[in-house]
């Protein structure tokens, strides 16, 4: 059973580690060590997620209507853009998914380690700095081809690798082929949706063979604090993203690597 500051903190570190690029397995090891935290539980890991994902669903809410409309009248005139954006999400998501699906427990059991995280972390922000400086800043997420969005997908699954930060890698990587920095972060969130439902999707098929003792009440909060705070994280990092650029982050990451090395 969990206690109440532990469900804070982990939705808390859930909601704004999720869609930033700073690694939300990086912060979660930081706190476990100096909290002294056993983990939380695949049930709790689950909860977590579902609350980013129906932020990520409420902010992107005319988006998401638009494709599920242009799934049912696929030939009006308005459902080009939006049946694009749905192709360069599939093809996006697919290689995280193979990949996951075949390698996630050995990614679990020899790459789940202090100082594989902290490395990287700061690893992956100095390719985020590179991006960030390197930019052409041209293209929005509606502009992506097919080959652009697989490229990004394919960077993607390195999100796999504990520390990496899947919004800090599909950014790097959707900057790299030309979006502008607003862009980057949208199409980043779009494709934490398909992402996230696979990831809970494989999460929920392991749960029978577990003896779960499910703590309703601290679900209910953790799922709204995640929640809540993800979707704040969201709005207000696409705002913000266009005057700071990645730079803060970077930094963050760096001075977060360091110090995990440091207590490691």
């Amino acid at each position: 059973m969990m206690d109440l500051l532990q469900i804070i903190c982990l939705g808390l570190i859930q909601g704004i580690t999720e869609f930033l690029p700073i690694s939300s397995s990086a912060h979660l090891v930081l706190v476990s060590i100096l909290l002294e935290w056993q983990d939380q539980g695949l049930f709790m890991d689950i909860v977590a997620h579902a609350g980013s994902l129906v932020a990520v669903l409420i902010y992107f809410r005319r988006e998401v209507k638009a494709m599920l409309w242009a799934l049912v009248q696929p030939n009006h005139i308005q459902s080009k853009l939006s049946l694009h954006l749905i192709k360069l999400m599939v093809v996006a998501t697919l290689p995280i998914v193979i990949v996951g699906m075949i390698c996630a427990e050995a990614i679990a059991h020899h790459l789940r380690d202090g100082q594989v995280i902290a490395i990287a972390t700061i690893g992956f922000a100095i390719i985020l700095l590179i991006a960030d400086k390197s930019a052409k800043c041209q293209l929005d997420e509606y502009q992506l081809t097919v080959k652009q969005a697989i490229l990004i997908g394919c960077a993607q699954v390195l999100a796999l690798i504990p520390g990496a930060s899947r919004a800090g890698v599909t950014m790097t990587a959707a900057l790299l082929v030309g979006c502008n920095k607003v862009a980057a972060a949208r199409f980043s969130f779009l494709l934490s949706i398909p992402t996230i439902l696979a990831a809970i999707t494989y999460q929920l098929i392991k749960i029978p063979s577990q003896n779960l003792e499910i703590d309703w009440l601290a679900s209910a909060l953790l799922f709204f604090i995640s929640g809540c705070v993800a979707y704040f994280c969201i709005k207000l990092f696409v705002r913000l993203v266009n005057l700071v650029g990645m730079l803060p982050f970077v930094v963050y990451r760096l001075g977060l690597g360091v110090v995990l090395l440091i207590f490691l």
